[in-house]
């Protein structure tokens, strides 16, 4: 990584699928706390790495672990060929190999996990026994319009046929009630209903549904296997709920079992038929639903793969879990009534909510939400459902927008054919968990992400807590392929132990999840890094800020302190953040801003610090509270790439003048004559300037003579299409003029640094806003860096 004085810092990513802060460390707990920045990785536990440097496919093996840590065996180990031992850098453990290691492990002959290229190895232990398929329990809302419900149940259908055949398959309803659909009845559609006013525990549900739980099941099956082997008669049925036939193969079915069923049903589904009066809202029971789903999917498929599908179109206005009233004389919290307590439904309902959540993060089962409405549903309150469990949440205004539709189908991607290992099967890992072993002189702080804590206080457990804290491993739930985790770090070590010049710290990730195939995998990443032990001299700590990582995970911590704070009282905190780290690492005179430089490395940082104090995560403005919590929990589960497009969105411009250039995110850079392409992650916005416009009005893209000017038109599509091909969620996706209304969608990203307010001529769109521009806010960075203390 460290090659002739200059860091690579996106190596590791390619190499091991992590980013980090830093690369080189203070190595005492008082230089640690004066860089700002925290030391931190960010880690994507199921990225699909280069070949080069992870073996494909898993191995088909039990991993080598430490007697008295747990870590894995990897790279960094000493290993005493002679008389079979290694010691673990973690613990400084000896430990002896296995017989069958012992036998064949020689300096030319290592197992992959020893190979110095293969710092990540994957592993896919065959002590662990197969899983079931994995299910997937659709709850369906039938309070929306018959229009929204055709559409939502034609995406149903079609992911149907994108689903596995041996995948389990369940349905649910609910409006006022709760019906649960036993697909498994063919004769007639038949359901079950329940009322939604109730929280219904899995054991309740196991009664009012009439069904064994899975370990009742498996326990009959057992004992009538071994009465057959032996000859003798049956055994008398069991008594009780133990004597109920199992939820699979009538609430849970294969694909392949129940698709005409499934599909009959759907196609036959009405709009709620309890009558709602004008002034009031429907009576909606999707937190009843809800618990229903994971009380199905606890007794059915316990710590299996399994996925609650919630599809609402409104907000729960019947207890519990509720977020209204019914009457519509009562709006729907905003920000400023959660701000003054004038709120009453949402502590309770926040409540309700992260019970359920709990139940479903035990039983190792996702939910995820999927909401299309033009108004509020709820999102805030439940979206710690979605984070503890790893699920996914879609926020779209209806379910005939490719926004949902596509996003949808995109959920149940697959690896190509001919990728080793995992040809055919699912993106997608369910009941994962994330362990994190460090070497004795830094400690683990906690994490932001998707996660909920597993409560194991180990000895590398921080005292100061970061995020979710106060353990090393986390329970992720579902993982995909673009899941990543923040993972923040103290260095623990007293200034007064001086640390030798070849020391090295060590941190080991350790992720076991249920792939799609059923088989439970085992991934280990292990990394190594340098210490810094003289304070005076801080360039290879300088020279080693990753300033793209570092911006995402300042946002991380942001936006995890927006949930007990004042957002002003953050964005003071990201001001003094900022502040203090241009101070302590940027040339310059005292008292003399015009001396102001930062190093390459530290250049862009600013600039997305700036950015961030603007955007939709820590400014509140036009939007509302569960728009808020939409953004913020997609950007906590991002990878540094796309986090990045939400803090400083990518502007493209397309002109007669050359090929497409990407210019800066400033309101100069709008001009009459030129087409620009906006990514902010969640909308691809084409503006056309007013030239432009004008002549695509008088139609001069279809005359022949003009084809330059329909290659113009056409080259943004394109690009636009290339960046919603591959992007989960699916953006929106706007074309405006400049003057015209969808406009403001590029306007109110673009630093303005023309307004009404200034007499700069430079050209470019003027900006009707008090917010200060760049420049402005460099230049009171640069005059508070400088002063002397």
């Amino acid at each position: 990584m460290n090659e002739g004085g200059m860091w690579d810092v996106t190596a590791p990513e390619e190499r091991d699928g992590v980013r980090m802060s830093w690369g080189c460390w203070p190595s005492s707990r008082l230089d640690a706390a004066r860089i700002v920045v925290p030391t931190a990785a960010l880690y994507s536990p199921m990225k699909r790495l280069d070949a080069r440097f992870f073996p494909q496919p898993a191995l088909p093996y039990d991993p080598i672990r430490c007697n008295s840590c747990g870590a894995v065996l990897n790279p960094y180990c000493q290993v005493d060929f002679r008389t079979k031992l290694w010691s673990c850098p973690f613990c400084m453990t000896r430990n002896h190999f296995p017989q069958h290691y012992a036998d064949n492990i020689s300096e030319q002959n290592l197992p992959a996990e020893l190979i110095p290229d293969f710092t990540t190895v994957e592993y896919e232990p065959p002590s662990a026994p197969p899983s079931s398929p994995p299910a997937f329990l659709f709850c369906v809302d039938t309070c929306v319009p018959s229009d929204e419900i055709d559409e939502l149940c034609d995406s149903i259908l079609q992911v149907l046929n994108l689903l596995p055949e041996e995948c389990l398959v369940g349905l649910i309803t609910f409006g006022t009630n709760v019906q649960v659909h036993e697909i498994g009845f063919e004769a007639c559609p038949k359901s079950y209903v329940l009322r939604g006013n109730k929280e219904y525990a899995s054991a309740k549900v196991q009664e009012l549904l009439g069904v064994c739980n899975h370990q009742q099941g498996v326990a009959r099956m057992h004992q009538e296997e071994v009465h057959r082997e032996q000859g003798g008669p049956p055994p008398p049925p069991p008594q009780g709920p133990a004597g109920y036939p199992s939820a699979v193969g009538r609430f849970l079915c294969p694909v392949k079992d129940c698709a005409y069923t499934v599909e009959t049903i759907l196609r036959d589904m009405a709009k709620d038929p309890w009558p709602v009066p004008n002034d009031s809202r429907a009576a909606r029971c999707t937190g009843c639903a809800l618990s229903v789903a994971v009380g199905l999917l606890d007794v059915a498929v316990p710590r299996m793969g399994g996925r609650a599908m919630l599809f609402t179109g409104g907000p729960c206005t019947m207890s519990p879990g509720n977020i209204v009233q019914r009457s519509k004389l009562e709006d729907i919290r905003s920000h400023t009534d959660l701000s003054k307590g004038n709120a009453p439904l949402h502590a309770p309902a926040c409540e309700y909510y992260e019970k359920i959540s709990q139940r479903a993060a035990a039983a190792s089962h996702v939910v995820d939400i999927f909401a299309c409405s033009l108004d509020q549903v709820g999102m805030l309150e439940m979206k710690v459902v979605v984070e503890k469990t790893g699920g996914l949440m879609v926020l779209g205004d209806s379910f005939g927008q490719s926004v949902f539709k596509e996003s949808f189908r995109r959920v149940f991607r697959r690896h190509a054919p001919d990728v080793p290992g995992d040809g055919g099967h699912m993106m997608m890992g369910f009941g994962a968990s994330l362990e994190v072993l460090t070497s004795r002189e830094f400690k683990v702080s906690g994490a932001i992400g998707p996660v909920s804590s597993l409560n194991r206080n180990a000895a590398n457990v921080s005292d100061t807590v970061v995020g979710v804290g106060g353990t090393n491993a986390w329970s992720l739930g579902g993982i995909m392929p673009s899941t990543t985790i923040a993972v923040y770090f103290e260095v623990t070590n007293s200034s007064e132990v001086r640390l030798p010049e070849h020391k090295r710290r060590f941190v080991q990730f350790i992720t076991k999840y249920q792939h799609a195939s059923g088989r439970t995998r085992l991934r280990a990443t292990t990394l190594c890094g340098p210490w810094h032990s003289d304070p005076e001299d801080h360039n290879p700590i300088k020279a080693s800020f990753d300033q793209e990582a570092a911006a995402v995970l300042t946002a991380r911590l942001a936006v995890h302190r927006t949930e007990t704070e004042d957002v002003a009282d953050v964005l003071r905190w990201v001001d003094r953040s900022l502040i203090r780290l241009a101070t302590k690492f940027a040339d310059y005179l005292p008292d003399d801003p015009n001396s102001f430089r930062l190093v390459p490395e530290f250049s862009l940082y600013p600039q997305f610090m700036f950015h961030l104090r603007r955007s939709q995560f820590l400014q509140l403005f036009n939007s509302s509270p569960d728009e808020a919590a939409y953004y913020r929990h997609v950007l906590i589960g991002e990878g540094v790439a796309n986090s990045l497009v939400m803090i400083q969105p990518s502007l493209l411009s397309y002109s007669f003048e050359g090929p497409p250039q990407p210019v800066m995110l400033d309101s100069s850079s709008v001009r009459q004559d030129v087409i620009l392409l906006l990514d902010t992650f969640f909308q691809v916005v084409i503006f056309h300037g007013e030239t432009v416009a004008a002549w695509r009005e008088k139609r001069y893209h279809e005359q022949e003579e003009h084809e330059n000017f329909r290659n113009l038109l056409a080259a943004p599509q394109m690009d636009a299409q290339m960046i919603m091909d591959s992007r989960f969620p699916v953006p929106r996706y706007i074309v405006c003029d400049q003057n015209k209304s969808e406009a403001r969608f590029l306007m109110a990203k673009l630093n303005p640094d023309v307004t009404h307010n200034t007499t700069n001529n430079s050209g470019g769109a003027v900006i009707f806003t008090d917010d200060v521009s760049l420049r402005v806010f460099m230049e009171h960075l640069m005059k508070l860096a400088v002063q002397a203390n």
